[in-house]
């Protein structure tokens, strides 16, 4: 397993549209990614999960991922989430 921190810089953080994003873009991904936001770890593969979480703008969240791919699946979530989600 691999993981990472980033903090979330969507202003409404990580609302029905980044959130459908980053789920899209976590199903494409062969390892299993959880996202951990304080107490309350998240599969970021469901929009309902990300959405449920309530994660604000300005939060810092740690992207794990355990499986084959976790060194490229990581880099592409950190970056996603780095670079706004598309907003």
């Amino acid at each position: 397993m691999v993981s990472g921190k980033v903090t979330v810089k969507n202003p409404s953080g990580l609302h029905a549209r980044p959130a459908s994003i980053l789920a899209r873009a976590a199903g494409q991904c062969e390892s299993e990614v959880i996202l951990v936001y304080g107490e309350k770890k998240i599969q970021a593969k469901s929009i309902l999960n990300i959405m449920a979480a309530a994660i604000k703008s300005g939060s810092e969240i740690e992207v794990q991922c355990s499986g084959e791919s976790e060194e490229k699946d990581l880099k592409t979530l950190i970056e996603l989430i780095e670079g706004g989600l598309g907003e």
